[in-house]
């Protein structure tokens, strides 16, 4: 990875600007991830929330955020930071807006919006290189309505609607390729509990402009059934079995961040959470675990078959 002013803990921020409060689920790790973009990105920020769980940071007619947020429909966020981001671009060409005065302008959505309903209008703004930070905290799930399947949800996992044996039938919609296919600037995927990863790529967000996604794995303690204080080692177990690959899409080129030395197996992921308990009792569900697995194998064996360079 380039030069960055982060070289250990002791270099982030020690500053916290989003306020204590909320309503928001205890171990939430989309509330992780947002408290320390924001204490990267800085006060002079303005978040286009789309509906869903981070709805729940505001509590009518306050938020917790030092500046401004605007709430939209869940399909409808890149609009509104269009809309944003011109109202902007015109008042400083005007002279009206000193630079000093600009907010940067960051959408926040779940996977929901993300890879779901606001597709299209988030397909529309990256063709227009519209200049905008867009952070989706991906949670596998519609957890705000009690986490019903949506294209985000992982195969085999159990949701409010995926009953079966087998848990969901469908694949998890891989939104990084689909951002990257649009060749826009930067594209990155973190978790909250890998915090420097996370601050080299908000870092390096900021230094470019146009379209940029950070897509955060957010573990969920309701939607996904483990103990709140359980968040940060799922996190990194979702990095050290391969599950979630630490990666970002910069001058048309996929770089991994962080490759696990030894990969643990997925397993050690996958039975710490309620979600997938169905496929360890009453006996293990070998061949849809073997499955699993396979999948995973076989991402890091295509990557290293190609000889990709990694970050660090």
């Amino acid at each position: 990875m380039t030069e960055t002013r982060f070289k250990s803990m002791k270099d982030l921020p020690a500053r916290h600007l989003l306020g204590t409060g909320t309503a928001l689920c205890s171990g939430c790790g989309g509330l992780e991830v947002l408290h320390e973009t924001y204490d990267l990105l800085g006060e002079k920020t303005i978040f286009i929330n789309a509906a869903g769980c981070m709805t729940l940071l505001s509590v009518y007619p306050y938020t917790p955020f030092e500046e401004s947020w605007l709430y939209t429909s869940m399909a409808s966020a890149p609009a509104g930071a269009q809309g944003i981001r011109d109202a902007f671009d015109i008042l400083l060409a005007k002279g009206r807006l000193s630079p000093g005065e600009d907010l940067q302008t960051v959408v926040l959505t779940g996977d929901g919006a993300a890879y779901g309903m606001g597709l299209s209008a988030t397909s529309g703004a990256i063709e227009r290189n519209l200049d905008f930070l867009y952070l989706c905290y991906d949670n596998e799930g519609y957890g705000n309505t009690g986490q019903q399947t949506s294209a985000a949800t992982p195969y085999g996992a159990r949701t409010a609607t995926s009953h079966g044996r087998r848990g969901n039938p469908g694949l998890k919609k891989d939104l990084f390729a689909i951002w990257a296919a649009h060749r826009p600037p930067y594209v990155a995927t973190v978790v909250g509990a890998e915090p420097l990863d996370l601050a080299r790529k908000i870092e390096r967000a900021q230094k470019i402009r146009g379209p940029r996604l950070i897509l955060a794995l957010a573990p969920c303690p309701t939607g996904w059934g483990y103990n709140p204080e359980q968040t940060v080692e799922i996190g990194k177990l979702a990095v050290r079995t391969g599950i979630w690959p630490l990666k970002e899409f910069i001058d048309g080129k996929v770089v991994h961040t962080k490759i696990p030395k030894q990969r643990l197996p997925v397993t050690d992921y996958l039975q710490r959470q309620g979600r997938f308990a169905h496929l360890f009792t009453p006996k293990p569900n070998e061949p849809l675990l073997q499955e699993i697995q396979a999948r995973v194998d076989a991402y890091w064996d295509e990557l290293a078959c190609s000889n990709q360079n990694t970050a660090d």
